[in-house]
């Protein structure tokens, strides 16, 4: 399905539209002009709604153009009007019917998390003016099963999934009552984020935004993400590539930014110390820095 292309927005202004995913759904989009054409789209983790561009959105739009969506049923799309079409590849074609609805520029994809694989499945399926990728705390798949290290995740999945579709309400009520500051207690108190570098401010937004998705949603997106992997074409991929990671990144290990920046032949990697799995909130001026520098030995910003 073809979208309309929005018109471009005035320089340095927000316009907030919407693009139609190949099903019908809609997604939710914001895109700023820039000094540049180049626009840098910025795609998210599972569950996240923008939150970990907090500072990029601005911080990029310095150099070049930024556009953002929200997946289907995140944020302010709508839930998938095929509730089939929730994997990975589903989200790159919709990222692939953004990329049209705001002009078809030139880009550079940028993914976090989940993000991550949704970009590179996006380039595997139109290459086509993307000029470089930006890959923050992701991983090129599998997630499930190195997810804090493990493959237990990868185990209980499909019991959560049998639970939630037996007990949606019961769930319901369960996830839509999990305390904000007690979420972000926990998270501190197991070193998924670091209190010292990051504000609870900055990650409000985030637990915020998970209570209202839907959990077996949200399970079965998570079991497809763990099903899918872009590690047999990370070898062919011939734009220049950024890997940021965190050394202390238990979501995804950074020992999987290195294996995936060995496989990629026009990779760089820049691994964060002391970093966790909100690297671009905890360490926004190196991210930026490193960022900006990649962009430019790109010759894609001055």
């Amino acid at each position: 399905m073809t979208t309309r292309k929005t018109p471009a927005p005035e320089p340095g202004s927000v316009h907030e539209s919407f693009a139609l995913g190949p099903d019908g759904t809609r997604l939710y989009v914001r895109s700023r002009s820039g000094p540049s054409p180049l626009t840098a789209v910025l795609c998210d983790g599972l569950v996240c709604d923008g939150f970990i561009y907090k500072y990029l959105w601005d911080d990029l739009a310095r150099s070049l153009s930024v556009a953002h969506f929200n997946y289907r049923g995140h944020g302010r799309s709508a839930t998938p009007v095929d509730p089939a079409r929730i994997d990975v590849p589903a989200h790159a074609a919709d990222l692939d019917a953004v990329r049209q609805h705001i002009g078809d520029p030139e880009v550079v994809l940028v993914g976090h998390s989940l993000g991550t694989q949704v970009v590179l499945e996006a380039y595997r399926q139109r290459p086509d003016k993307v000029r470089a990728l930006v890959l923050l705390n992701g991983s090129f798949g599998r997630v499930t099963y190195t997810f804090k290290g493990s493959d237990l995740l990868a185990n209980v999945l499909p019991n959560m999934i049998d639970f939630a579709s037996r007990h949606p309400k019961l769930l319901r009520a369960l996830w839509t009552r999990l305390p904000v500051r007690m979420a972000l207690k926990v998270a501190e108190l197991t070193g998924d984020i670091d209190a010292k570098a990051v504000s609870a401010e900055d990650m409000e937004p985030y637990f915020r935004h998970a209570v209202h998705v839907d959990f077996e949603m949200f399970v079965r997106m998570l079991r497809h993400a763990g099903e899918h992997s872009a590690e047999e074409f990370l070898g062919s991929i011939a734009v220049p590539t950024l890997i940021v990671a965190g050394s202390r990144d238990s979501f995804t290990p950074p020992s999987v930014s290195e294996a995936m920046a060995e496989m990629m032949p026009n990779a760089t990697l820049d691994l964060i110390p002391g970093g966790t799995h909100v690297v671009p909130l905890e360490q926004r001026q190196r991210v930026i820095e490193k960022v900006e520098a990649f962009l430019r030995k790109a010759n894609l910003i001055g």
